[in-house]
């Protein structure tokens, strides 16, 4: 079992197929709004001209809603979300969500987590902008704080901010590549990974 050394003094997850589930077609999505496959679709909306900006913009809003009307709590979320509230550890989201997509998700799984920030609220990810202000707000070094996700931009994010990457991959190959600083199969077995850790200490 991988050990985190009394690392962390908060806790900063990513929402979709970290928290909850979600079923979004980015494939679909991008040949909607005319993306290549091989580009990020927020940096390829936010180049656009205004119209054709805002008209990606709302395809995507809506496929993030109707996605946010089925998601559902990944196993073992609740419980770990619960284990850090118990252990006073303060815990965010960073999603690159829409605020009411991702407020719906939270609302619909319920979620015990309130400080949330959104694609509205700051640069998208991998940009770190997001997480430097919560561990400013924290008034927690970046190197004290984890980000918890699924997706290479979760770990790149985490680099950026100078913060240790948790990465949720059954593929191990797939979090070295991009150098996670750990990687578990799923939420269950980071809490399992847990309860060794001073979390107050």
């Amino acid at each position: 079992m991988q050990s985190f050394n009394n690392l962390f003094k908060g806790v900063i997850f990513d929402l979709d197929g970290t928290l909850v589930s979600s079923s979004l077609d980015f494939k679909a999505l991008k040949q909607a709004v005319g993306c290549p496959l091989d580009q990020d679709i927020l940096a390829f909306v936010q180049q656009l001209p205004t119209e054709r900006a805002k008209k990606a913009h709302s395809i995507i809003t809506q496929a993030e809603h109707l996605d946010a009307m089925s998601a559902k709590a990944m196993s073992g979320a609740l419980a770990l979300l619960d284990f850090l509230l118990l252990q006073q550890i303060p815990t965010a989201i960073v999603t690159r969500n829409s605020r009411q997509a991702a407020e719906l998700k939270i609302e619909r799984c319920a979620l015990p987590i309130d400080l949330i920030l959104s694609r509205d609220d700051g640069p998208a990810k991998p940009d770190p902008c997001c997480l430097l202000a919560l561990a400013k707000l924290w008034q927690q070094p970046p190197s004290q704080i984890a980000y918890v996700g699924d997706h290479h931009y979760d770990i790149q994010a985490a680099k950026r901010a100078g913060m240790p990457s948790v990465l949720l991959s059954e593929q191990r190959a797939y979090g070295e590549q991009h150098g996670a600083s750990y990687i578990f199969r799923d939420l269950m077995a980071l809490h399992r990974a847990l309860p060794s850790i001073s979390l107050c200490a």
